[in-house]
Parts: structure tokens; C-alpha cells; sequence
């Protein structure tokens, strides 16, 4: 029997690795982890990534900058708890330690890990939408 049910996908990939904190790079990454997830609600399912829930909680817990005290308590961690919800986690290419810990955790809880975005399988095929 096939899943007709969404699946939640994090996506997990570089957001700080090899930026040097310099915000056009990190704003790339999370752009193409941002495509990725893109990909993901087109063929039917419900895309998620951490930093769309641990950025804007760093800000109200009074983060100063990335890298700092306080967004280390919610970068990693909130992936953590994402993963706990998650059905499934889509490993974008891009040297990330975090994002390797993400898959391990993964595959930890028994959930599948999916390299590219066609390995997913397809629920609908959302067409692009209109300009």
C-alpha cells in the first residue's frame, strides 16, 4: 500500500559551514536549502528547516550574532526536536557537521535519509504557479 499522507521532510544541509559568517554566504545556504524544500512541498509533502524555527527564537532570546552563547542553545538543538517530529530528513550536498549530525540522528530513530530530492517519492506534482 502506497503513503498517500504528506510527509514532514527536514531539510538539512550547509548554513554556516564554509561561510566565515559572512552573511551573503549564509544567505546562499539558506537559499538553496530553501529550493530544496521548495521541491519538497511540490511533490506533496511539508518541507522543514531548523533555522526557520531557531532563527527567529535566537532574536527573541537576545542573540547577538550567530555563533554566540545564546544561538547555540537553539541552532542545533531545535533540529534535534524537529527530528523527533519529522518522517523523514533530505541531506543536501555541502560540508556541514550539523547537518551530518542531523542525518545520524536520523537514521538513529529509524527514519529514512534521502541524498537528492528525486528519491523522494511523489504525491502530487504541484505546477509552477502563475507569474
Amino acid at each position: 500500500m502506497q503513503n498517500t499522507q504528506p510527509l514532514i521532510i527536514l531539510v538539512a544541509g550547509p548554513y554556516r559551514s564554509g561561510t566565515e559568517d559572512d552573511p551573503e554566504k549564509i544567505a546562499r545556504n539558506l537559499d538553496r536549502l530553501e529550493s530544496a524544500a521548495l521541491s519538497i512541498y511540490r511533490a506533496g509533502h511539508i518541507p522543514m528547516i531548523g533555522e526557520w524555527v531557531a532563527l527567529p527564537l535566537m532574536k527573541q532570546a537576545c542573540s547577538a550574532h550567530l555563533g554566540d552563547a545564546i544561538a547555540e542553545q537553539f541552532l542545533y538543538p531545535v533540529a534535534a526536536r524537529l527530528i523527533a517530529r519529522c518522517d523523514a530528513v533530505l541531506r543536501i550536498a555541502g560540508a556541514s557537521k550539523g547537518a551530518d549530525g542531523d542525518a545520524r540522528l536520523a537514521r538513529e530513530r529509524g527514519l529514512p535519509v534521502y541524498f537528492s530530492v528525486e528519491e523522494i517519492p511523489v504525491l502530487s506534482n504541484d505546477p509552477e504557479p502563475a507569474a
